[in-house]
């Protein structure tokens, strides 16, 4: 039979185990999240591996397509960022952006082609430039796809609403 020093001495031994896999763990939780920072130029590689993938009114599978706001949750789902399902729900979100603050990353919110005072698209900037900058986005336009477009031409320019940041 043990004698009770060495249960107990044993009993020490294994707590003082359990408590340093414990500390261990927490500290790799922390490590976890310093390097889960997202970095703006990953959403837009992620974003760019999407380009030419067909529009779908309604879809958010790059196998079957987009549609502008099914693409931009995509996206930004990939990197554990929760943002609205339908444009529309970007018109009371976030605050409004000035046009030298924009950075990739940012989302383009812009009113619908026919009713201008209804959210109604939406996009991703991938090269940031104020009012010049460029986006990727899943246009049911000509392109009929996940394309690149630039802010200033005549058809986003005039339907422009604001510029946000959704990122942590």
């Amino acid at each position: 039979m043990k004698s009770p020093i060495y249960i107990l001495f044993a009993a020490a031994i294994l707590f003082s185990s359990f408590t340093i896999k414990k500390e261990e763990k927490i500290r790799i939780n922390q490590v976890e999240k310093i390097q889960t920072a997202i970095d703006r130029d990953s959403i837009i590689t992620y974003s760019k591996q999407y380009l030419g993938t067909p529009y779908l009114y309604a879809g958010n599978n790059p196998n079957k397509g987009f549609d502008c706001s099914g693409f931009v949750n995509y996206v930004f789902k990939h990197f554990d960022v929760s943002v609205p399902r339908s444009s529309s729900g970007y018109k009371s979100l976030g605050i409004t952006k000035k046009a030298e603050d924009f950075k990739i990353g940012d989302v383009l919110v812009f009113y619908g082609y026919r009713n201008k005072t209804i959210v109604g698209h939406v996009g991703i900037i991938c090269e940031a430039n104020g009012m010049k900058s460029k986006f990727i986005h899943a246009s049911s336009g000509k392109a009929g796809s996940v394309t690149i477009s630039n802010l200033d031409s005549d058809h986003y320019s005039k339907r422009f609403y604001k510029c946000i940041n959704v990122l942590p």
